[in-house]
């Protein structure tokens, strides 16, 4: 574990926090699919991304999802942190978009380090930053962007954290994250398809050019 560590946060953390992440981190893999966290749960750990990616998304009043921003290796969730500092229940769920490799750091370790190091301490400020702005980012999608600009948005987001220009996620379940029906998912996909822009197959779809 030790070794990942430096390959991913050696350029940002200190040689002894590393050491203390090591010490107490719990190193944990977790497949596709796999809810890292669900809304209502009390937060015990905090995750250090290795590999994969994890999607962050909440729920409306209808018990619809809405799907907040992406995670990726390198990163941590700035909404995770605020709740287990405030040893509050958590407003949001995070599922495992791809197969991900992450270290689980414990609660308490988080106010220590802050004080102790000052790479942790700038760590967990620029973290809270990087998720405000994908935060105001989704809400200016909503806002101000139509649902097919917000589609290729979202389909370029995709291909981006999986590192694949292959999406395997259905139209119900693009449908749920961009909380609309999949009857209009369908009809803008089938428009894209026929712009050239992706192929449509039965469980995948294949980008071409969404540039």
């Amino acid at each position: 574990m030790l070794e990942e560590l430096k390959q991913h946060y050696g350029g940002i953390f200190e040689k002894a926090l590393l050491q203390e992440i090591n010490q107490v981190g719990t190193f944990k893999e977790v497949p596709e699919g796999y809810k890292l966290m669900e809304i209502g749960q009390y937060v015990k750990t905090m995750p250090l991304l290795i590999s994969g990616a994890i999607k962050i998304m909440r729920d409306d009043d209808d018990g619809d999802e809405l799907l907040l921003y992406f995670l990726e290796k390198g990163e941590t969730c700035a909404m995770t942190m605020t709740c287990c500092i405030g040893q509050t229940q958590s407003e949001i769920r995070a599922v495992a978009e791809i197969d991900t490799k992450l270290i689980m750091i414990p609660v308490q370790k988080m106010e220590e380090w802050t004080g102790k190091y000052r790479s942790w301490r700038n760590f967990v400020f620029q973290s809270y930053h990087d998720r405000m702005t994908e935060m105001l980012a989704t809400i200016d999608s909503i806002a101000f962007l139509n649902m097919d600009q917000r589609l290729i948005k979202y389909l370029q987001e995709k291909a981006h954290f999986t590192e694949d220009n292959v999406i395997h996620s259905t139209h119900q379940e693009i449908a749920y994250e961009l909380h609309t029906s999949r009857v209009v998912i369908s009809r803008l996909l089938k428009k894209l398809e026929s712009l050239g822009k992706i192929q449509l197959f039965r469980n995948h779809i294949k980008i071409l050019d969404l540039s």
